[in-house]
């Protein structure tokens, strides 16, 4: 089995990941911040340890590191906690469900009021779309650093300079290239949502909430936070204020691992063996007839190639390829957006390959979708 399937969940993950899974499951089996004993301490240094590490990575203040569920979390909480109170909210036409649907549920409610930005392969004309939408009463935009579907890079630097001059919270979903691009809240990004279990290499069931602390997260979960318990208000500050309920202390510890790994190992050595096999992958197949490729010439891409083969729809072709051992993802990605800005009617291909991922293996990935016509014609 060959996994090119990593803009869902990176696999394999690293050893010293899986030994730092082993280790949480072996002796972290307190309760972070609920108790004084050795385990519960032990526990909590372990978790103060990891979130100490992931605000390093991303240049935060270790207490504005919240660890959540996953990167859909995140964002959750980011665009109902900042928009809790009304206003109108921005988001791009790229965007994953996991900042669309929260935003169309708002809107539907009649909570908030919401523009789509259409993305452009140009930077200006990317943000001139943003600017055109900017009203005396918006309160956030949101957007996706790397489109999940195509990989498409947005100019995100410059939308950060955009909220900034307008006094707007710029929440940002860097799920597809944290870990792989030097993404720091020094650029302007107001708050950060992310997965822990892709470019970071952590386990399923991770994501990270970070702020520069510049605009308030109302939380939208209340409960135990083990500080402030005769009071029964959820508490201000953070990280508690945002992380009600027994932390995933495994999680956490495999994620500070994830960016341990890519710190020793060159986050870009990590960025130029994925866009090698990128670029190899659509070298070797540009020139086949009924191959189609989701790029654009003057656009920028993280190491995603999203594809269509003609005559297959992209659930059929995925399911020839995974017979064949090689896992990617077809359909729509949990983009709707971002497919009806492509135009797909069924789906792409999504090719998503590792730092673990080799030439040889991509090679024959290639050798067998140059067959697949054959197959179509036997």
């Amino acid at each position: 089995m060959t996994n090119f399937d990593n803009a869902a969940t990176t696999y394999p993950k690293p050893l010293p990941v899986r030994r730092a899974a082993v280790e949480a499951i072996r002796n972290y089996g307190g309760n972070a911040g609920r108790g004084g004993h050795e385990l519960a301490m032990r526990t909590s240094e372990a978790l103060y340890s990891a979130r100490e590490t992931v605000a390093g990575f991303f240049g935060a203040e270790t207490e504005n590191t919240v660890f959540t569920l996953n990167c859909t979390h995140a964002l959750n909480m980011a665009i109902q906690g900042v928009m809790k109170d009304g206003g109108h909210l921005i988001i791009s036409s790229l965007e994953h469900n996991s900042a669309a649907r929260p935003s169309f549920t708002l809107a539907a409610e009649k909570r908030v009021t919401l523009s789509i930005a259409e993305v452009f392969a140009d930077t200006e004309q990317t943000v001139e779309s943003f600017r055109r939408l900017i009203r005396s009463d918006t309160k956030a935009i949101v957007c996706t650093l790397a489109s999940n579907v195509t990989g498409q890079l947005l100019p995100y630097r410059e939308i950060a300079a955009l909220c900034r001059e307008n006094g707007i919270c710029f929440i940002a979903d860097g799920a597809q290239i944290c870990g792989i691009y030097d993404i720091k809240l020094e650029s302007g990004i107001n708050i950060l949502c992310t997965a822990g279990h892709k470019g970071l290499y952590g386990i399923t069931g991770t994501g990270l909430l970070i702020t520069d602390g510049s605009f308030p997260v109302y939380p939208i979960i209340q409960g135990g936070t083990g500080s402030d318990s005769l009071r029964l208000f959820q508490p201000d500050m953070l990280p508690d204020s945002l992380e009600s309920g027994t932390p995933n202390i495994i999680g956490a510890v495999t994620v500070g691992a994830g960016i341990n790994y890519i710190n020793s190992y060159g986050m870009e050595n990590i960025r130029r063996h994925e866009e090698k096999l990128c670029r190899m992958f659509i070298s070797m197949l540009e020139n086949t007839d009924g191959i189609t490729f989701y790029r654009d010439s003057n656009a920028e891409y993280a190491p995603i190639v999203s594809f269509n083969i003609d005559g297959f729809s992209s659930e059929e072709a995925a399911n020839l390829l995974a017979e064949k051992g090689y896992c990617l993802r077809a359909g729509y990605h949990c983009a709707a957006l971002a497919h009806a800005s492509l135009g797909t009617k069924n789906g792409t291909v999504r090719f998503a390959p590792s730092v673990f991922n080799t030439e040889t293996e991509v090679k024959n990935l290639v050798l067998f979708v140059k067959t697949m016509k054959n197959l179509q014609n036997s």
